[in-house]
This record gives C-alpha cells, sequence and structure tokens, in this order.
C-alpha cells in the first residue's frame, strides 16, 4: 500500500484557517474534507466554545464549515470551530505591537480586543501625547486601532497597551517668553556683577595683621604721652623765667 502524500499537510501550519465538507459525523465527532490528501477531523469537544452533546446538533454532512488547525498528525489534521486566539500569554510580550478593536469606553481608558484571551486596556494617558479627560474624547467603540503592548501580568491576567506609544512625540515650540526670561536673567547678571565689582574695591583696602594693629596702638599711645610731657615742661619753664625775673627786679639798684 502506498504511502499518501502529507506534504500539503505539514506545510499547514497551526491557527490556520480553512474551508471544508463534513464528509462524515461519529459520536467523538466529524470528518472534513479539507482538500488535503489526509482527511481533517473535528472533535466534539472543538465543535464550540459552548456544551455540546451530539455532533449533529452542530453540524451535518455535506455541511460547508469553516474551520482552524489545531494540531497536524501524519495521518490527519485536526480541527477545532473555535476560533483560536492570535495571542497566546506565552506569545505577549512588552514592545509587541498588535492589532485591535475597541470594545468598551470607560472614563480611565479604552479595552482594546485585539485576540488574546483577555482584551488589553490603553490607559487614558496613554492615548496620545497630549491631554485627554475621558477615553471617549479620543476614541469611539469599534473603532480599529493599533497599539504596543507595554505591561503584561499573566497572574493577575491583564494586558497594558499604548496607542501613544507609536506616535511621534510632538516637536516643542519655543515661546517668546523664554526670549524675556533671557533678558531678565543678563540684568540679573549685570547686577550681580556689579556686587562682585563692589566686593572687589572693598577687598583692594589694606587689611592688617593682629600685630601690625597692636604696634599701631602703642605708636599712638606713644605720640600722645609724648604731647603731654612737652606741654608740661613748656609751662613750667615759662614760670621759671617769671620767676627769676622778679628776683632780679628785686635785687637790681633802682636809678635815681
Amino acid at each position: 500500500m502506498a504511502t499518501p502524500d502529507i506534504t500539503p499537510s505539514i506545510a499547514l501550519e497551526p491557527k490556520t484557517k480553512l474551508s471544508g465538507k463534513v464528509l462524515k459525523t461519529t459520536l467523538a465527532g466529524a470528518l472534513v474534507d479539507i482538500g488535503q490528501t489526509i482527511p481533517g477531523v473535528i472533535h466534539i469537544s472543538q465543535l464550540s466554545d459552548k456544551e455540546v452533546n451530539k455532533v449533529e446538533d452542530v453540524v451535518k454532512e455535506g455541511q460547508e464549515i469553516t474551520t482552524w488547525i489545531k494540531r497536524v498528525r501524519k495521518d490527519r489534521v485536526e480541527l477545532t470551530m473555535i476560533e483560536p486566539l492570535m495571542y497566546e500569554w506565552k506569545d505577549l510580550k512588552p514592545e509587541t505591537i498588535v492589532k485591535g478593536k475597541v470594545i468598551r469606553l470607560e472614563t480611565y481608558g479604552a479595552f482594546v480586543d485585539f485576540g488574546a484571551e483577555r482584551p488589553g486596556l490603553v490607559h487614558v494617558s496613554e492615548i496620545t501625547h497630549g491631554y485627554v479627560k475621558t477615553a471617549s474624547e479620543a476614541l469611539k467603540e469599534g473603532e480599529e486601532i493599533e497599539a504596543k503592548v507595554i505591561e503584561v501580568d499573566r497572574r493577575k491576567r491583564q494586558i497594558r497597551l499604548s496607542i501613544k506609544a507609536l506616535l511621534a512625540e510632538p516637536v516643542i515650540e519655543e515661546k517668546p517668553e523664554r526670549e524675556e526670561r533671557k533678558g531678565k536673567g543678563k540684568r540679573k547678571g549685570k547686577k550681580e556683577e556689579e556686587t562682585y565689582e563692589m566686593e572687589a574695591e572693598v577687598s583692594t583696602e589694606p587689611q592688617f595683621t593682629g600685630m601690625q594693629v597692636a604696634w599701631q596702638e602703642a605708636l599712638e599711645r606713644a605720640k600722645g604721652k609724648n604731647k603731654v610731657q612737652a606741654k608740661s615742661f613748656k609751662a613750667t619753664s615759662e614760670t621759671q623765667e617769671k620767676i627769676l625775673n622778679s628776683t632780679l627786679e628785686k635785687r637790681l639798684p633802682t636809678g635815681g
């Protein structure tokens, strides 16, 4: 017996979307023709994300269905009618760029379905570079957006997204007020320069050491004492001269 050519099946990858036709239904699932050399098989648990008690309640023989590849085996391709997640938790990492749809708006942000188990949250501060009071000011439900993953907390099952991270930062133009401030700065600098010059002038005066000051005071005291002694000596000399003249006048005979 010849081995079937399974090359086309091996080339198919998980999560690949396919169209097929139900060939047969069983208690365990359904056999599907997906245009490959090996058949596609759907287990009853993969017919719907809700509980299924009977295969015929979901699919019937000859029905055209849409499926996704779950796993590729040598003798079959395992299929699922439950649309797989585009991103598993292991695939979500910071800096990953995703595309999705806004499904709910809150005051603090927007929830975006981008094919993960949980929708991602774009906080109001991560919508744009400018100020936004509420998410509804910038976004609408059903709007398609592109965002970057900035944080993933698998334990809390939270995914944080940012639209702002993909936007160019606005160029801030210089305002005239800055020129005025520069002018004020110059005036302030001039004042500081004048103060500096005044301090420089004061610093040019001679500065005496403690020894020099003491020596100067001693000289001044000595000069003052000499002045007193000179004054006393002069007064004494004048008194003696008067006494001498008076005595001479009494001893000399008078003419007559």
